[in-house]
């Protein structure tokens, strides 16, 4: 079914053009991923797709009664209202009838015995009943807890922004829609939140369009690509690995056509200086037509972005952690940790929202003392630190002022120095925008920016918070190929599954109570390395001891027969799936009749969470153990 039809959508911002002759449809089954570098216009598209800005020319027609739900990137909330209250927002009626019945509990608590009361708890019960409203509170509340807001009866005026945004991501979510729009959703939120959220949408019914940059979760949940390229839209059926080889076939086509016209350029320009003796209409016909190949421009390449700036001299001694603590309101974020960093480390940071992962980086940067144990930073080390909050920005400095605030120059691998100015280009800010205030700029187009500041520094410690949120695709992909020749080491916090795979060979992983544990290898390694552990508690039926750093081998180097181990595994993994899946059935029974009780809902939610994560790791585990077991028949 068609929700909506896009007609000839253009739309300017002064005298750039963002987009120009959009045409494309949406259907049910549709889920969209936009893609498209900083700054092109990604987050007005969506902004015009929903309604909330309209375009300069052009129409979107969408079919009667279709409803559409929008995420923005940066949400607005009124400060005083509760979280629960925002996430109801566009469902008034629930939500008054919820006040009222909450107000008359509060009030049948304090008289207990009032008939009165007791009546019009009652009849308010009721009316959610008739409304819909307990099944969709009880919904509410588990999309909160999934993403981490497990406080219903909080004022917004005190999450911090990251938490603000999930509230909105929920209140997205809950509301009913024909077509979903959602700008930048994976931001903010961890990567076990970031899986949950994949399963969410990849079951969704109706249509999905979002602005991600997060590659893995485009191939696992988008089944059709469209992107922004110098004003025009480009449409590609299937998931983001699909994308990329059909963008390939595209610009090889490009600049074949390319090729094509420039020789028939070439021959034409050798004829006319020979000089046309007659002017018949043959000639002259060709003589137009030499003058429209002329006329004719190359469709523009995509800027590169070329980074080969050096880095300071590193010493032998680099940062040394011994028996780092550091609690938050009597909340142990980190126990008795020690590393030492070697020059060329690749480190990756994970962890639920909260664990201390920030904390853990400007413990390292000085800016936060521990608790307890010593940081040592050598005197050689030049720390350039890429935060979360990278700090104000005055918006009325101009792009090459800003940069030049941080240096004019900057060495190169080669020895030679590079100019601010330079450096901006090949960051994608031609010279007509270096002079444009920042003021100007978009999101991700100012985190770009002050990525480069960073990297003006030339640091040989990069230590990076968050890097890939607001950061477009291209510029992601240069950032892990200028980390690839970084002469220094790098520790990043991401919650960018794909990021860490392409960048890092050691997991520093926050599991809980302040434990920090090591694994080695990128993420989907760790994540291997975590089933692991946790098939081996399975099967010793005891918790497996803690080890400071642990390594998984490749899938291709695992044994072709059972381990003694395994093979008690695969005879109990079919009682065990059986037991586990029970005990989310009841658990899911009592969460749909736990009415109103907020802390048993919370508690119920919690627990449905851990059942439904240890569930997929078991199927994971009961796939790969059946596998090997096919494979030890036909050998």
């Amino acid at each position: 079914m068609n929700i909506l039809t896009i007609e000839n959508l253009a739309k300017s911002y002064g005298e750039k053009v963002l987009f120009r002759d959009v045409t494309f449809g949406v259907d049910s089954g549709d889920k969209i991923g936009l893609i498209g570098v900083n700054g092109t216009g990604k987050s007005t598209f969506l902004k015009v797709i929903a309604g909330i800005d309209s375009p300069d020319q052009g129409q979107i027609v969408k079919g009667n009664g279709i409803t559409v739900e929008y995420l923005p990137q940066d949400p607005e909330f009124a400060a005083d209202e509760t979280v629960l209250a925002q996430v109801f927002c566009g469902r008034a009626p629930v939500m008054q009838v919820l006040r009222d019945y909450e107000q008359a509990l509060a009030d049948s608590q304090q008289q207990p015995g009032n008939i009165v009361l007791q009546k019009k708890l009652i009849q308010l019960s009721q009316q959610m009943d008739d409304l819909g409203g307990w099944q969709l509170e009880s919904e509410a509340k588990a999309i909160l807890t999934k993403l981490g807001i497990p406080d219903f009866l909080a004022k917004i005026g005190t999450l911090s922004g990251g938490q603000k945004k999930r509230v909105a991501l929920a209140r997205a979510l809950i509301t009913p829609s024909d077509l979903l729009i959602l700008d930048e959703p994976t931001n903010h939120i961890d990567n076990d939140t970031v899986d949950w959220l994949e399963d969410y949408l990849h079951n969704r019914k109706g249509g999905l369009l979002m602005v991600t940059h997060d590659r893995y979760f485009l191939d696992r949940v988008a089944t059709r690509i469209i992107e922004l390229d110098h004003g025009l839209l480009y449409t590609y059926s299937g998931n983001y690995s699909q994308f990329l080889e059909l963008k390939l076939e595209r610009e090889e086509r490009r600049e074949a056509s390319e090729r094509k016209r420039q020789n028939l350029l070439r021959n034409e320009l050798v004829w006319i200086r020979r000089g046309a003796q007659a002017r018949s209409t043959k000639q002259k016909a060709r003589i137009q037509r030499f003058e429209e190949l002329s006329a004719q421009k190359a469709e523009a390449a995509d800027a590169k972005l070329e980074v080969s700036v050096g880095a300071s001299r590193l010493g032998r001694k680099i940062i040394e952690l011994e028996h780092i603590g550091h609690k938050y309101d009597d909340r142990t974020l980190i126990a008795d940790f020690s590393y030492i960093v070697l020059k060329n480390d690749r480190v990756g940071i994970v962890g639920p929202n909260g664990s201390g992962k920030s904390t853990l980086l400007n413990i390292i940067t000085g800016m936060l003392v521990p608790d307890s144990g010593t940081v040592d930073i050598g005197q050689t080390v030049k720390i350039g630190y890429f935060s979360q909050e990278s700090g104000e920005i005055d918006e009325a400095m101009t792009v090459i002022d800003y940069i030049k605030a941080e240096g004019h120059f900057l060495p190169t691998a080669d020895g030679s120095t590079i100019s601010a100015s330079q450096m901006l280009e090949r960051f994608m800010f031609p010279p007509n925008v270096q002079w444009t205030p920042i003021a100007k700029l978009s999101g991700g187009e100012k985190r770009r920016l002050q990525l480069l500041k960073v990297l003006m520094g030339a640091p040989n410690v990069l230590l990076l918070d968050e890097p890939t949120n607001d950061i477009d695709i291209q510029t992601l992909t240069v950032l892990e190929d200028y980390l690839d020749d970084f002469a220094g080491a790098v520790i990043v916090v991401s919650h960018d599954r794909y990021f860490l795979d392409r960048l890092v060979d050691k997991i520093f992983a926050f599991e809980g109570d302040g434990r920090i544990t090591q694994y080695v290898g990128g993420y989907s390694d760790y994540r291997a390395a975590s089933l692991l552990r946790y098939s081996e508690t399975i099967s010793n039926g005891k918790p497996v001891e803690e080890k400071k750093t642990i390594l998984v081998q490749p899938v291709k180097d695992r044994p072709r027969k059972f381990t003694f181990k395994e093979q008690r595994e695969f005879e109990q993994i079919d009682d065990v799936i059986a037991s586990v899946e029970s005990e989310l059935r009841a658990v899911t029974a009592q969460l749909d009749g736990a009415g109103s009780d907020y802390e048993l809902l919370r508690q119920l939610t919690v627990r449905q969470q851990e059942l439904e994560s240890r569930l997929d790791e078991l199927l994971e585990r009961w796939t790969y153990l059946n596998e090997l077991a096919e494979e030890m028949q036909k050998t």
